[in-house]
């Protein structure tokens, strides 16, 4: 299938990739476990270069002994590190989560922002986390999440030329309706852990398969 060239075939096509996103993944959400926005910050800062999966099994233990963001903000870093030490780079992780409590509780009166602006004072927070509370936590579609598996299928579905994660969201953002920000990204991600993995993909069993232009698309 040849790119299409006109800028309202360009708009079909998206919308048409919206539709079987729906069909496949009708009731996608965040896969972190979480019960409060501040829970959800949490756990996105602990699932940079971990799994989901990893993350799930750390926080509710890590969450029942530091209930709440003053919690996490009095305990040093090097001491929270060995709490989170399965989920990788977990000193630099510790010092992000207590930061981010520090700020929330003295900024924010312990309560997670609801803008980016705040939220990108957080430290651990760029905009990938950031949207990804607004997101999920607060309902705010501020922007689009862009992970590995947003990155890799925006670019196989020739929605990026991009590589840089700030410059893929801009372009999604232009043709994604604002409304389907937040469910969008969720589709994805599950997506690319359902069939389009980076090493396996499942073409063959893919819906998405007539509209990808994917040079390594497999039968």
């Amino acid at each position: 299938m040849k790119p299409p060239k006109t800028a309202a075939a360009r708009k079909a096509r998206v919308a048409e990739i919206l539709v079987r996103l729906d069909r496949m993944y009708p009731d996608a959400t965040c896969a972190l476990l979480h019960r409060n926005p501040w829970e959800l910050l949490v756990a996105t800062i602990l699932s940079a270069q971990c799994t989901d999966k990893r993350v799930n099994e750390v926080t509710p233990g890590l969450f029942a002994k530091y209930p709440t963001p003053r919690d996490f903000a009095a305990v040093r870093p090097e001491v929270l590190a060995s709490d989170i030490r399965s989920t990788g780079f977990f000193n630099n992780k510790a010092k992000s989560v207590v930061g981010a409590a520090q700020r929330v509780v003295g900024e924010f009166g312990g309560q997670v922002p609801k803008t980016m602006e705040e939220m990108l004072t957080i430290p651990g927070a760029a905009r990938k986390t950031a949207n990804v509370v607004l997101g999920t936590a607060h309902g705010i579609a501020s922007g689009v999440v862009v992970d590995t598996h947003v990155s890799r299928i925006a670019a196989r579905l020739d929605l990026t030329k991009h590589t840089d994660p700030v410059k893929i969201e801009q372009d999604l953002i232009k043709i994604v309706p604002q409304e389907r920000w937040i469910l969008f990204a969720h589709q994805v991600i599950l997506h690319g852990r359902a069939l389009c993995m980076a090493r396996n993909p499942e073409c063959g069993q893919c819906g998405l398969n007539p509209l990808c232009y994917a040079k390594d698309k497999r039968a």
